[in-house]
């Protein structure tokens, strides 16, 4: 027996094969078939030839959202991140002695601070919908309540990475529903329900593409429960920040600043709170300081993982932050600018309305008519997997089916502009839905 098996034993595998029992198998491969006796620059060659069967967004068009988006990246993000310095820096251990790496995270923190109108932002989770789950699991922190109160209007994949993190804390969860005629929620049933909650959380824009127009009144009407805000922090560049209308804690995914979609992840998960929570909030924070001969330097100001701290003072077991995308967001704020992030927001909500439009003059059903940044919902007479593959087959990705998440709404399909979305591509994909009626 070689070490090999012996490896396989000791976990009670018999066969390689045991490892991948998780996954269905229709969705597993036999392998790429590789003739014996080829050489390196041959097998390079077989590889290169059978992913050249892949089609991405270089070559479709797509209007798929969700939460992962087609967004343009400027030539100096890639640029700066693909410094070695940058590109293979992991978390500092001797934290400063890395002074660079901690003025970067300090820098992005404090570009998140002005977009959100938030006191503190931390150095970055892992992606979004964990920290929400974070987010959470510190209102429990904050107040006495036993559930968290979430909309309906939210990708079930959050609320199932949601559920995973308060179920260690004993909380619960409940959901308010969302207007048919407007994709908003009704902030009378929140303060209702809300009696009672560890926390509050609403989505600005919400799963659907919506923005809740009465927001600045919600923290009124559920008092002293902490508000979480979801928000996407491009669309910050045009719309209220949470930090005006009362949200004591803001989460967000960071894919819309600069990221690519890199097939869904890594992303950038966004958490930050009010001053008076920051003993609550997990992560870490990085300061600025001066040094023993007064010159500015950078040090860790909270850190509150187990690792670092008494475990029972401990707010969680993150050990680590996305540095790296951290890095890309921040650069991307900065070559964008002020003027830059209003415009790109701008052209988005732009771009948004005009599909809307023409799908509505094309009598393609759109149920929602209220403002919203990037999606809008779609719902038609033919099935959502048939316009998928009819758009398909014409170099078009189409927009994320929902119907299964939300039977309510019927034939349901979610639409994902960007800056880079094209009026010629609209047109498109309005002509090709219309030639399947």
């Amino acid at each position: 027996m070689n070490e090999y098996d012996s490896m396989l034993r000791f976990i009670g595998a018999t066969s390689i094969d045991d490892l991948f029992e998780d996954i269905p198998r229709k969705f597993r491969i036999g392998g790429i078939d590789i003739p014996d006796g080829l050489s390196e620059m041959e097998t390079q060659r077989l590889v290169t030839d059978v992913l050249g069967n892949n089609r991405d967004c270089s070559e479709l068009v797509s209007f798929l959202g969700g939460g992962v988006y087609d967004t343009y990246v400027p030539a100096i993000v890639r640029q700066v991140i693909g410094r070695s310095e940058l590109y293979t820096s992991y978390t500092p251990y001797q934290s400063e002695l890395s002074q660079g790496l901690l003025q970067l995270i300090f820098e992005y923190q404090s570009m998140l601070s002005e977009l959100t109108g938030m006191d503190v932002i931390n150095a970055s989770l892992y992606d979004g919908a964990s920290a929400i789950g974070e987010a959470a699991v510190m209102c429990a922190r904050i107040s006495e309540g036993n559930f968290f109160l979430i909309p309906r209007a939210m990708a079930p994949w959050k609320k199932s990475v949601l559920k995973n993190y308060v179920s260690g804390v004993g909380l619960g969860i409940k959901e308010y529903s969302f207007g048919r005629g407007t994709g908003e929620a009704d902030i009378n049933e929140i303060a209702g329900m809300s009696k009672g909650a560890a926390g509050v959380y609403i989505e600005m824009p919400n799963f659907l593409g919506q923005y809740q127009t009465d927001i600045s009144d919600l923290k009124e009407h559920i008092g002293n429960v902490p508000l979480v805000a979801g928000v996407n922090p491009l669309s910050l560049a045009t719309v209220i920040p949470p930090g005006e209308y009362g949200a004591d804690i803001v989460v967000g995914e960071g894919q819309s600043l600069g990221l690519d979609m890199n097939f869904g992840g890594p992303f950038l998960g966004i958490l930050g709170c009010r001053k008076e929570h920051v003993r609550k909030m997990p992560g870490r924070i990085v300061g600025a300081t001066v040094d023993s001969e007064g010159r500015r330097a950078f040090c860790l100001t909270l850190q509150a993982r187990e690792q670092h701290i008494r475990r029972s003072k401990a707010t969680s077991n993150v050990c680590t932050n996305q540095t790296l995308l951290a890095v890309a967001a921040s650069v991307y704020i900065a070559a964008m600018g002020q003027d830059g992030l209003v415009s790109a927001s701008s052209i988005i909500e732009r771009k948004r309305v005009m599909m809307m439009e023409k799908f509505r003059k094309a009598r393609i059903g759109v149920p929602f008519a209220g403002p919203g940044f990037n999606e809008f919902v779609s719902v038609t007479e033919q099935e959502t997997g048939k316009v998928s593959r009819h758009l398909l087959k014409n170099g078009i990705i189409a927009g994320l089916p929902i119907d299964g998440m939300f039977p309510e709404l019927g034939n349901a399909m979610l639409w994902a502009v960007s800056e880079r979305t094209e009026e010629k591509d609209m047109d498109r994909v309005t002509r090709l839905m219309e030639g399947m009626k």
